[in-house]
């Protein structure tokens, strides 16, 4: 077969995350909505979101789904960090990664490779084989801008980061307490920081990035990536933001058959607080029965047991429930009973509340959290913040002031007004004409240029 004649294959590279798993599906589904005639494969590492991507094989015949073989972790690898350990299995799958590329283009033209930051290593392997690479970064622009602008901090800042007990200047987005940076940028001799450099540095020198966001969401950090000004001395390349990119109803489990919808159906409107911290949201057991005992629905994080032992199960079951192990957040943040939301600040959360046009209650824990936290309350304003003890400690008290002001207070109907508006702009986005969807058509032209 001859190159012309043969399908354009876009191929999708996640990291094992679910949080990226599941934009990166929508992404591939998004592609096919604007050009039906692409081909799309997504590399899976083997165990993987298995439950979540089983459905999806099952379910999605317009996508190929390209398991790499399991990877041998050398012994060293339980001294990793969780940030090391994310880099460190794409590397390992490099021969793999390798060979399915190769085997994809003697059948197809690999029209462009977009990968996960995490998944950084692979670039080597894609641009020995000449195939244009992008990076596709699931969180918003405004972390964005941070990113691109690391190599920048370690030139200029040559401390490291945890002892500087400072605000950091970043183009595009409010100062950043250095505390709130993510725990992998503190050290600058740690292997995590080295990685996360690294990876900055290449993601610069990419053929274009793609953002899980929407120009109205982030207007300042989309002008000043735009504009250059997150790599002063170098050439930004091409920045498209094609979000929101959500999970579908399409993509998970039975959600219309979930014991907590049938709850929302019986709770008046506006009138249900909605907790849940994501897969690997973990607090203390004082700090998690303190963050659930003023709420009235949570997704539980710990075994049920603790919460029976503290009598919060048998005091709350006329006004409250806890689902244990996973609720179908989509359709449990639309719902109409669903008032608020306290949510980890993990990315995907933060659009699929702003979508469902829900306020939100800024409680991060991990990774990036505490600057997204930043920008959803500084920034975007769709989001109430908490105010921590030294350690990190949230009290009763403030917990149950902030969820009052939340739900009914005049800070609270601004935040209310505002994700409104957000969510409108986002439905704006998507539809033809909107930013996200000429940015979409625009990286599309240019990957079919040629």
């Amino acid at each position: 077969m001859s190159s012309s004649a043969m399908a354009d294959t876009i191929v999708l590279y996640p990291s094992h995350g679910i949080g990226h798993m599941i934009s990166t599906v929508e992404l591939g589904k998004l592609f096919l909505k604007h050009r039906p005639s692409f081909s799309i494969t997504i590399f899976i590492t083997t165990g993987a979101t298995s439950p979540y991507v089983n459905h999806l094989i099952a379910t999605t015949s317009s996508i190929t789904f390209h398991h790499l073989p399991a990877v041998e972790l050398p012994p060293t690898s339980t001294s990793l960090s969780p940030e090391e350990l994310f880099f460190e299995i794409p590397r390992l799958n490099n021969p793999y990664v390798h060979q399915a590329l190769q085997d994809i283009s003697r059948k197809s033209n690999i029209v462009a490779f977009f990968i996960d930051f995490f998944c950084n290593a692979s670039y080597q392997v894609s641009s020995k084989l000449g195939i244009p690479t992008y990076y596709f970064f699931t969180t918003g622009a405004s972390t964005l801008c941070h990113f691109l602008h690391i190599p920048t901090l370690h030139e200029t800042i040559p401390k490291n980061i945890k002892d500087l007990h400072d605000y950091i200047q970043i183009p595009g987005i409010p100062p950043v307490y250095s505390q709130d940076m993510p725990k992998g940028m503190f050290d600058r001799e740690s292997k995590a920081y080295k990685l996360i450099l690294e990876t900055a540095i290449q993601t610069g020198k990419s053929s274009g990035i793609l953002v899980n966001s929407f120009a109205a969401l982030e207007s300042r950090a989309v002008k000043a990536l735009s504009d250059g000004l997150c790599i002063p001395k170098e050439q930004t390349p091409p920045i498209y933001c094609v979000g929101p990119l959500i999970a579908s109803n399409d993509g998970g489990s039975q959600s219309d058959e979930h014991e907590c919808l049938s709850w929302l159906n019986l709770q008046p409107s506006k009138s249900v607080v909605f907790l849940c911290f994501g897969s690997l949201g973990l607090f203390t057991a004082e700090q998690y029965y303190v963050s659930i005992m003023k709420l009235c629905l949570v997704e539980e994080l710990v075994n049920v047991s603790f919460l029976a032992l503290t009598g919060f199960l048998k005091r709350t079951k006329d006004k409250g429930l806890v689902v244990k192990s996973w609720a179908p957040q989509v359709d449990v943040l639309s719902h109409d009973s669903v008032g608020g939301f306290v949510t980890h600040c993990g990315w995907n959360s933060v659009l699929e509340a702003i979508c469902a046009g829900v306020p939100m209650l800024a409680w991060p824990l991990y990774a990036e959290q505490r600057m997204n936290r930043l920008f959803i309350v500084e920034e975007i304003k769709v989001a109430l913040g908490l105010t921590e003890s030294a350690n990190g400690f949230v009290t009763a008290a403030e917990f149950e002031k902030r969820i009052r002001e939340l739900m009914d207070s005049k800070i609270g109907k601004a935040v209310r007004d505002q994700v409104m508006a957000m969510r409108n702009s986002a439905k704006a986005a998507i539809q033809d004409g909107g930013s996200s969807h000429l940015a979409m058509e625009k990286l599309i032209e240019s990957l079919t240029k040629g």
